[in-house]
């Protein structure tokens, strides 16, 4: 009896020693992961110097961003199927199944889309994307404040993927945006997008970071294009094109214009076209419309890269080696074994120096070129056309 008394304490006493070491060892763990030190440590390390309060941003930003329904006119959509009709070979299967695929699907109906714009003056402008109402003659935009409005599009720029449209007699005073200085932002820089993602979930932000600067991601299509994409990590998605991308102010800092995605819709990086770069164009498709851009029409070698092979005096430029019938080039007077030294004053090293220098040019520019040609100087005025 003394035995199984004796063994009755002993295990109680080992039961208590056990619960009491899970104790000790659970207690530390408890205290690491909760402890009120552990919270303020992470909450220090992101408020010095960040404004994570975005509300009066989001306001700004929001009031000056809309929703835009375009839409191709059944005139202009027959338009265009009488221009592509043209441009290729007619195809037996389009009379042979009216206009249709094999899934009964009319390829030949009009256009439609949607995306966001940006109200960036009081009386109405707003700038979106080019591939937003590019193909588009009916437009309506609804504001903020849940009123629908009809839009003219004034003019596009293709080469930036940019346009800008006009609320119709518009009379009174809208929210309009104030521009950032896209030169300044930097990397790590808080940013928020603003726009319509999917069409129905209109006036959304997000927030992100800006990721890089001055991308050129060769996604816009044409032969001159011009692409100094600001990346962010910001959610957008389908229906954000032609959106806001704004700094913690509120202020324009880019026109949200593309994804990166294998799926099709936001995988961690998005585009946005600066502002600076924006405003530029902006001015110009209000002053002059539609725009057009265009080469020199040639093509070429840097001096640098062929000297002794060509055997050439000039240590810089540009050498002419083909020039295309048709071209502005050709109008002007330029000749293959040409080397371009200065276009409107400016020097040239390389041919990265032309496109720098005439990055803005346009039909109807003239430009100025300072050559070599078979040892001498020679200065040549070209003005510049749409190619044949």
């Amino acid at each position: 009896m003394k035995q199984i008394i004796s063994l009755t304490i002993a295990g109680i006493i080992g039961g208590l020693v056990v619960i009491t070491g899970l104790k000790l060892t659970e207690s530390p763990t408890i205290i690491e992961s909760y402890s009120p030190a552990r919270i303020v440590k992470a909450s220090n390390a992101i408020s010095p110097g960040v404004n994570t309060d975005f509300v009066k941003a989001s306001s700004k930003a929001t009031n000056a961003v809309v929703h835009i329904k375009a839409e191709e006119s059944r005139t202009l959509a027959m338009q265009r199927q009488e221009e592509s009709r043209r441009n290729r070979r007619s195809s037996p299967f389009d009379d042979f199944f009216g206009g249709r695929d094999l899934f009964g699907n009319n390829f030949h109906r009009p256009k439609s889309g949607s995306g966001s714009g940006v109200i960036i003056s009081s009386d109405g402008y707003i700038v979106t994307n080019n591939h937003v109402v590019g193909f588009a003659d009916v437009i309506n935009v609804t504001l903020n404040d849940g009123r629908v409005m009809k839009a003219t599009k004034v003019g596009t720029d293709p080469s930036t993927d940019l346009a800008v449209i006009k609320i119709e007699g518009a009379s009174e005073s809208f929210p309009k945006i104030e521009y950032a200085d896209s030169d300044q932002v930097q990397v790590g820089e808080w940013v928020l997008a603003v726009g319509s993602p999917f069409g129905y979930l209109k006036s959304t932000v997000t927030a992100g970071i800006i990721s890089a600067i001055g991308r050129d991601l060769d996604i816009i299509e044409g032969e001159k294009t011009i692409e100094e994409f600001i990346q962010t990590d910001a959610v957008v998605n389908p229906g954000n094109s032609g959106g806001a991308l704004v700094n913690d102010q509120g202020k324009l800092v880019g026109i949200n214009s593309a994804i990166a995605t294998p799926t099709g819709v936001y995988a961690g990086y998005s585009f946005a076209i600066p502002s600076n770069l924006a405003k530029v164009i902006i001015k110009d498709i209000i002053e002059n419309g539609d725009i057009e851009r265009v080469n020199l029409g040639v093509e070429g070698y840097d001096v640098k890269d062929i000297k002794e092979d060509f055997d050439l005096s000039e240590d810089s430029g540009f050498y002419v080696d083909d020039v295309y019938r048709g071209s502005a080039a050709h109008f002007g007077g330029l000749l293959p074994g040409d080397i371009i030294k200065k276009v409107n004053d400016n020097q040239i090293i390389e041919l990265d120096d032309i496109k720098r220098v005439m990055k803005f040019n346009k039909v109807g520019d003239e430009v100025k070129l300072e050559v070599v040609r078979n040892g001498a100087k020679k200065t040549i005025k070209i003005k510049l056309r749409k190619s044949m």
